[in-house]
């Protein structure tokens, strides 16, 4: 298929008509891969012309030059992987999954039009708040509930309306930073409050707190340290005690991150829990423990949620339909206690360990000794329960015998390329995939694969 000459390659509307790209077309549009198809004749006319005797010109090379553009940008677009990794709620691997009954019983309401705001019962003009109002009061006992898109706009919200140009009490171990470089510090800065730092890393009381607070203080933010633990000599706040001690005029508000409501989860403090103890307002993440879509929740007061909900940047920060839809399904289904309704870190942290054995056992049966199954440890992740991690099943797999001839990094970089991606994890030098967050539906897909993979 050799050609002799650069004027023999085919115009680019000629290949974009060979029947390999006619995939790559329908998942990445036209105009992209025309660029691709653009580029990579550029690029291979200029190899041709700096060193022909080394770049043999083949318009085979070129076509397959194409190919492998188009599939780099097909593996940006977004798509399902397998998880065999054992963090549960994954933040790289889009946090809690959606399920999938509530994911179709929200799909009309999304699909066609919908009363989003308006008021069936008047005509006029509604909010978009729908029933999800009433149905936070019974889940976390607040007077009323706000969401955004993430919990980062939560807590931005509430510094900019509430503390702008005053002063906010942080202990010091709780000015922390979160995935991304979010660091509460920061965000303080950016919305115009002025952080004042109290007690030490490792100790803060209510009379640290009660020093520091002047005629300027707005806001008492506790942050829970959800990502991390301090051990040893260490001294927290009784939120209780705080609440009953601070002035009229200091809120006291507190990031609880996981979103943690009526999840199984003894060492995670509830939403519930800190609105009892007199916290004014509460911050959480709707994609974490709670199990449900990318949200940020403020649940408390209602005069101060009313005050939050006219903040000029709602207009930026207020969340879509879809949102909305798929928060209510999964709170009446949490109230129901159905068992959609759980957050997928309570469903697989609380997994039988023995199902999850078998599921290992069967995913390696007819395979070789290189193929094995080990005990292994599974953790919820997303920034929640740093100290728990639960007892679980992997199957390892020695990249470096013979059937493979590969290092662990080159082994999971073949399986991030497969049609499904497959995301594992490096435990001493061997390659692991944790039973506890593949679902028993992909066994029979991965055993495919490392079957054509040992052969």
């Amino acid at each position: 298929m050799a050609v002799s000459t650069l004027s023999s390659i085919p115009q680019i509307e000629k290949i974009l008509q060979q029947t390999f790209l006619a995939p790559f077309i329908e998942r990445l549009s036209r105009p992209v891969v025309a660029d691709a198809v653009r580029e990579q004749v550029a690029q291979y006319k200029t190899q041709h012309l700096q060193d022909p005797d080394t770049h043999l010109f083949s318009l085979e090379q070129l076509y397959h030059n194409i190919e492998g553009a188009c599939w780099l940008l097909n593996q940006q677009r977004l798509q399902r992987v397998v998880n065999g990794t054992g963090v549960i709620v994954h933040t790289n691997l889009g946090r809690s999954p959606i399920n999938a009954e509530l994911w179709q019983q929200v799909a009309e309401v999304n699909t066609h039009y919908s009363n989003l705001e308006i008021d069936l019962s008047t005509g006029k003009r509604g909010k978009r708040k729908g029933l999800l109002q009433q149905l936070m009061q019974y889940l976390v006992k607040g007077e009323n509930t706000l969401v955004v898109n993430n919990n980062a706009s939560s807590i931005y919200l509430l510094l900019h309306e509430l503390a702008k140009g005053k002063e906010v009490i942080v202990s010091r171990g709780e000015q922390i930073q979160i995935g991304g470089g979010f660091r509460i510090p920061d965000i303080l800065a950016l919305s115009g409050a002025k952080l004042v730092e109290v007690g030490t890393t490792n100790i803060t009381t209510t009379q640290d707190y009660l020093d520091a607070i002047t005629d300027e203080t707005a806001m008492v933010l506790i942050v829970h340290t959800s990502n991390f633990k301090i051990r040893g000599f260490t001294e927290s706040v009784d939120v209780k005690e705080l609440a009953n001690a601070l002035p009229d005029h200091v809120v006291l508000a507190v990031d609880q991150g996981s979103g943690t409501t009526t999840e199984q989860m003894p060492e995670e403090p509830t939403v519930a829990s800190y609105i009892d103890a007199g916290a004014d307002l509460v911050c959480y993440s709707g994609d974490k423990i709670l199990g449900g879509p990318q949200a940020g929740m403020i649940s408390g007061k209602d005069a101060l949620i009313q005050q939050l909900e006219k903040n000029p940047m709602m207009r930026a920060f207020r969340p879509s339909r879809i949102v909305y839809s798929l928060l209510e399904e999964l709170v009446v289904r949490k109230l129901n206690q159905r068992e959609e309704g759980k957050g997928v870190a309570e469903t697989k942290s609380h997994a039988d360990l023995t199902c999850l054995e078998q599921r290992a056992e069967e995913l390696i049966t007819g395979f070789n000794e290189h193929i094995s199954v080990v005990q292994s440890e599974m953790i919820v992740g997303g920034g929640s329960l740093p100290d728990q991690s639960d007892p679980s099943w992997s199957v390892q797999i020695n990249p470096r015998q013979p059937a493979f001839q590969r290092s662990p990094e080159k082994l999971l970089a073949v399986m991030r390329q497969w049609p499904l991606p497959v995301i594992g994890v490096i435990k001493r030098d061997k390659v692991q995939l944790n039973m506890a967050t593949i679902e028993p539906s992909e066994i029979p897909y991965l055993r495919s694969q490392l079957a054509e993979l040992l052969q």
